[in-house]
């Protein structure tokens, strides 16, 4: 392609754009020079956003004047509003400037504490209600934790019968929740603190299973007299329960427990003898022996085979000797072998039971038990005589494993033998090398772990295995096992309680624990105080003059917090029945004070009624506070409540039946008595106390529309500025002298005072002039000045104190003020 070519195509083509610009686009053509188009933007701006003129600015007053909106105020806010940050300088501050350094400095600190002390009251207020909460959560945990059935925390207690509600319309007098049952174990309770207060010794034991003799339930009686028979021993320490595993308390509660089963077996023998006398064929001397004889007579124990060593007056001499010694009586056992020692294994047998009989812990010294084992086990495989095999075992603790089933045939018989069979000198000189003995612990483990209540039935023969772990010394265990039997709960909590008497009870540290707590390689620990907590919930709203007897045991323990249980517990007691005068007594109108029930446990009571008064202020429950800390004799703390409830309603209309009403009562009632009788409180709080009661009085001719009588009662009480010759600074000096309680009061002290002006000025203004008001004229128009000039006087006062009004405060009082005006 040429140059000149090129040059035609480029002419072209601009032709051709020149021509679509004409033809019509989307873009106008431009007719104007730059310094034309510069001239329209001008004006274009000076239109749309130059400053408006007057008549803008009326438009826009009409305008926003129509919905409301004051434009000359808004405007002028406007031009007042400042960007910068609060105390920070507007203009930098030189170096050298040290007043304006140090006016910074102080602003800073002003800030730093004023900053420092909304977060100190930020976090105090969050820790109080943490604390709060933690209380009202422990408390309900404990109300959890008291409806468990048992170890396990997933079962919860349904209550057998419904609880009574204390806002039940209907009179509980003369209702019990107490069945017999309960109130015979309730009196024993109560006997038995009296005869502590005394400082007399009283065995609730005893007291328990005499009473229990009488239960229509004979099997109680019977685990009552298991309880009496275990605890006949020797006189414990304070602390018995810390002797539990020594080798000789454990030996002497066995011995109690064997001689347990042998006195009920001697029993049985004997009923089961008296029952067929003709068969049983009873004669001779009376004694063990012959009823021995009767009643393998009535077995025809002579028709068993592979009986050995011949007859004993037609009986089998070890049926003999095993059921003489099954009852207790080694004197009839060691007859009855005596008469047999033609046999040679009778002969040499008879020197082993004379030495076990005359030991002093039933057991044949660490060299003859030795001979007697090495020979038992010579000759134990040619034996086929099961009573044979199992008197040498119980004589020479021997085949501890072998349970001889053939003559053992009950639960009893079975527990006597492996009671006889115990070694409590396992490091000493019985220890046997072999392994071949039997310890408590072991025993204990046994029956409490490996069988446990399905092999013994438990829920079937509840009484069964309350007695086996009985037998084995495990209290805790036992107590809590029938604890967890719905109709067997009363029976179980008092086994707890006479244990307890005696000192001999494993009780854990914590009382939110779980009633049965295991101890690895130790005694389990019972939950005493729980259990008797939770067990004086089924009446204690019903009862709780019982209640309260059951709750002495609790004292000298302690709670979560380190208080005092039995305080505690009667601190709740109080609270949920309501019965202050019955359980603490009250103050009569003389000053001097009716006793309660908790008096009778003598010292106690001036703690108990501090404490519960203290629980009661701590739940915000300040009228039982009130009450109490006057049972108390704590008058300061009577005063400060009631001044602080006082001012929250004195403004407030007397309406019967309403908060107002009932404190008025209350506090009209105390005052009245402090008056005549001489009191502790210190004299500001009384001083504001009676001006209360004295505001009270001005509302109540208020809001009776006494208008005079109020009016009067104001200018006595000297608050306001209202009698000639007062100025309003003395009266706000007097103001920052009164406490917070009556300062608070101000506010509807005012608004009441400026609305009987008011009414008054109303009153003038329609009716002739009022009797006995100031005249200067004799007309209605002085007595109106007058009222007026009072309320200016109150305005100016409310503007003068210290105070912080509420909103609409001021506003009302310049209200009436102008409409007096």
């Amino acid at each position: 392609m040429s140059k000149n070519q090129s040059l035609a195509d480029l002419l072209q083509q601009a032709q051709q754009l020149t021509t679509d610009l004409q033809t019509g686009g989307e873009l106008p053509r431009v007719h104007r020079n730059l310094q034309q188009i510069a001239e329209a933007g001008q004006r274009l701006l000076e239109k749309t956003s130059g400053f408006p003129d007057e008549s803008v600015d009326v438009k826009a007053s009409i305008l926003l004047g129509s919905r409301g909106f004051d434009v000359p105020k808004l405007s002028q806010k406007l031009e007042n509003l400042n960007a910068a940050k609060t105390l920070e300088p507007i203009e930098p501050v030189v170096e050298t400037d040290i007043e304006g350094f140090l006016r910074n400095e102080h602003e800073n600190t002003l800030v730093t504490v004023i900053e420092q002390s909304r977060r100190l009251t930020f976090d105090e207020a969050e820790r109080h209600l943490w604390k709060s909460m933690e209380g009202e959560w422990q408390l309900e945990k404990e109300r959890i934790l008291n409806s468990l059935l048992g170890p396990g925390p997933d079962l919860m207690e349904v209550p057998s019968e419904p609880e009574v509600r204390r806002s039940s319309p209907l009179s509980l007098q003369g209702r019990s929740a107490l069945d017999a049952v309960g109130m015979a174990y309730a009196r024993e309770v109560y006997i038995r603190n009296e005869s502590v207060l005394d400082g007399h010794p009283h065995s609730l034991v005893t007291a328990f299973y005499d009473i229990s003799r009488n239960f229509a339930d004979k099997n109680i009686a019977e685990c009552w007299a298991l309880v009496k028979t275990l605890l006949d021993i020797a006189i414990l320490p304070p602390e018995a329960y810390k002797h539990r595993t020594s080798a000789s308390t454990q030996q002497q509660f066995v011995a109690q427990a064997r001689s347990y089963l042998e006195t009920r077996y001697r029993t049985y023998i004997q009923e089961t003898v008296y029952g067929s006398l003709s068969l049983a064929q009873l004669g001779g001397v009376p004694g063990t022996f012959q009823l021995v004889r009767s009643y393998l007579n009535l077995k025809q124990a002579a028709m068993i085979p592979d009986l050995e060593d011949g007859l004993v007056d037609d009986q089998p001499v070890w049926a003999m000797v095993f059921y003489c010694m099954r009852c207790g009586s080694l004197d009839d056992a060691l007859a009855a072998v005596s008469k047999a020692s033609a046999a040679q294994s009778c002969g040499e047998f008879v020197n082993y039971l004379q030495e076990y009989k005359n030991s002093d812990n039933l057991r044949l010294s660490p060299s003859s038990e030795a001979k007697f084992q090495v020979s038992y086990k010579r000759q134990v495989k040619s034996w086929k005589d099961p009573f044979k095999r199992a008197v040498h075992c119980v004589l020479g603790h021997c085949d501890v494993m072998n349970n001889h089933s053939d003559v053992c045939v009950k639960t009893d018989d079975y527990m006597w033998l492996k009671l006889c069979q115990l070694n409590f000198d396992t490091k000493g000189s019985h220890h046997s090398g072999t392994g071949d003995q039997l310890t408590l612990a072991q025993l204990q483990h046994q029956l409490l772990e490996e069988y446990g209540e399905e092999h013994f039935s438990a829920h079937q023969q509840p009484y069964l295995y309350f007695q086996v772990l009985m037998l084995t010394i495990q209290f805790e265990a036992a107590i809590d096992f029938m604890w967890r039997v719905e109709q067997l709960k009363t029976h179980a909590v008092h086994f707890a309680i006479a244990l307890y008497d005696q000192n001999l009870l494993h009780r854990t540290n914590s009382t939110q624990a779980q009633i049965l707590l295991s101890v690895p390689e130790g005694v389990h620990q019972l939950n005493f105080a729980r259990m008797v907590i939770s067990y004086t919930r089924r009446f204690a709203l019903t009862d709780p003059r019982e209640a309260l007897q059951y709750f002495y045991l609790l004292k000298g323990l302690r709670g979560p917090h380190g208080e005092d249980l039995f305080s505690g517990c009667v601190s709740d007691l109080v609270m949920e029945s309501r019965e202050f005068e019955m359980l603490l007594g009250r103050v009569e109108d003389d000053g001097t004070r009716k006793p309660g029930c908790v008096d009778k446990f003598k010292d106690d009571t001036q703690d108990v009624v501090e404490f519960v008064a203290m629980k009661a202020e701590q739940k915000g429950l300040y009228e039982d506070a009130i009450r109490l800390y006057d049972l108390a004799k704590k008058h300061n703390k009577v005063w400060r409540f009631l001044n602080r409830l006082v001012s929250h309603v004195v403004s407030s209309p007397c309406v019967p039946h309403t908060d107002r009403d009932r404190l008025q009562s209350l506090a009209v009632h105390i005052a009245e008595r402090y008056r005549s009788h001489p009191h502790t409180a210190s004299g500001r709080l009384s001083h504001t106390f009676f001006l209360l009661l004295d505001v009270m009085q001005f509302f109540d001719h208020y809001h009776a529309k006494r208008w005079n009588d109020a009016l009067d009662v104001m200018k006595q009480l000297r608050l306001l500025p209202l009698q000639p010759g007062e100025t309003v600074e003395q009266k706000v000096t007097a103001f920052q002298a009164y406490d917070d309680e009556v300062r608070q009061c101000f506010p509807d002290i005012l608004l009441a005072t400026m609305s009987i002006l008011y009414n008054e000025y109303k009153q003038t203004s329609y009716s002739t002039p009022h009797p006995g008001t100031p005249r200067q004229d004799g007309g209605q128009e002085t007595r109106k000045n007058h009222l007026r000039q009072l309320a200016r006087t109150l305005i100016t006062f409310a503007g003068m104190i210290p105070y912080q009004m509420p909103g609409d405060t001021n506003a009302r009082l310049v209200q009436m003020d102008v409409l007096m005006g």
